[in-house]
């Protein structure tokens, strides 16, 4: 298991170093200077894109900014001179952080709370309403859920507040909104994987020997059907920990999605580019995770690593 942690490490920084030669150099193609506004033009801007090394080859400032991140300095913003990149991340990470472990927590409840009921649903009736939704889940874009969640429960009942995350309240409806595709998935990856593994020997054989159908649910059936949950939730979780941007900026929520567009729209490319290896660093981080939670549930999965 630690060599495969290790090859997977081994891949996940290259993987980051593709990403980030990618992006780099994808910033610099755009047009324009991150330096460059109403106040700044001409001799100025000269000085300060020489303060910055803006004015080197692009080649040897992609050389000094991979040297800066082997050494943990990721810049600092242009936009925000006095404010570094990491700096950055780490305030706007934190409302990202606790909108996304709220969303998680009704992701995996709720996902396999609908999917074992779908899956012991005795009416076929009752599976088509079950499927049905769930197809609607998976087809229905964010930020219509969202906006129809802020103008339904948030203008016009006000049943919740919509703007920041100052109280618990403030997190209901953000978190179904983001909640709502993972939700809709979890729940056919749970009911699918429920009715494989109630058709295995080994279920029918703990039935037979008489053991209780509650251990038999947890023990033999739950253990394994949610191994494909497992699976999913790794790029899942790097997704809802790294920030909606559409979420973020409707309900006015100061985190990494909102920041990463202000970026963007505004040249900022340490920003940008700090984000982005960071964002794509945890999505690393959390597939090695999911991998290695499926390896301890599953002792079977532990040769295969």
């Amino acid at each position: 298991m630690l060599r495969y942690v290790l090859k997977r490490l081994g891949v996940g920084l290259l993987t980051l170093l593709v990403l980030t030669t990618i992006t780099f150099f994808m910033t610099k193609a755009m047009p324009g200077s991150p330096l460059q506004s109403k106040n700044v033009t001409g001799a100025l801007l000269e000085k300060m894109e020489e303060k910055y090394g803006l004015n080197k080859p692009v080649i040897q400032q992609y050389a000094t900014y991979l040297v800066n991140i082997l050494s943990g300095d990721l810049g600092i913003s242009y936009k925000k001179p006095s404010t570094t990149v990491s700096d950055l991340i780490r305030k706007t990470f934190g409302p990202t952080l606790r909108l996304g472990l709220v969303t998680l927590a009704l992701t995996l409840v709720l996902g396999v709370i609908a999917g074992i009921a779908m899956a012991r649903a005795k009416s076929n009736f009752v599976k088509g309403l079950w499927l049905s939704g769930l197809t609607l889940g998976v087809s229905v874009p964010n930020f219509i859920v969202a906006l129809l969640l802020l103008v339904i429960f948030g203008v016009q009942l006000r049943f919740f507040p919509i703007l920041g995350l100052s109280t618990p309240m403030h997190y209901v409806l953000p978190a179904l909104a983001q909640g709502f595709y993972p939700i809709s998935a979890v729940a056919r990856l749970t009911q699918t994987s429920y009715e494989d593994v109630m058709k295995q020997d080994y279920v029918t054989f703990a039935k037979a020997k008489g053991i209780h159908p509650f251990t038999v649910m947890i023990r033999h059936v739950l253990r394994n059907a949610l191994l494909p949950v497992i699976t999913y939730m790794g790029p899942t979780v790097a997704f809802l920990l790294t920030g909606s941007v559409v979420i973020e900026n409707l309900y006015t929520i100061p985190g990494m999605g909102r920041e990463f567009v202000y970026a963007i729209s505004n040249h900022d490319y340490t920003v940008v580019m700090g984000m982005t290896i960071f964002m794509g660093a945890l999505i690393i981080v959390c597939t090695i995770t999911a991998d290695l939670l499926c390896a301890l549930v599953d002792p079977r999965m532990r040769k295969t690593l």
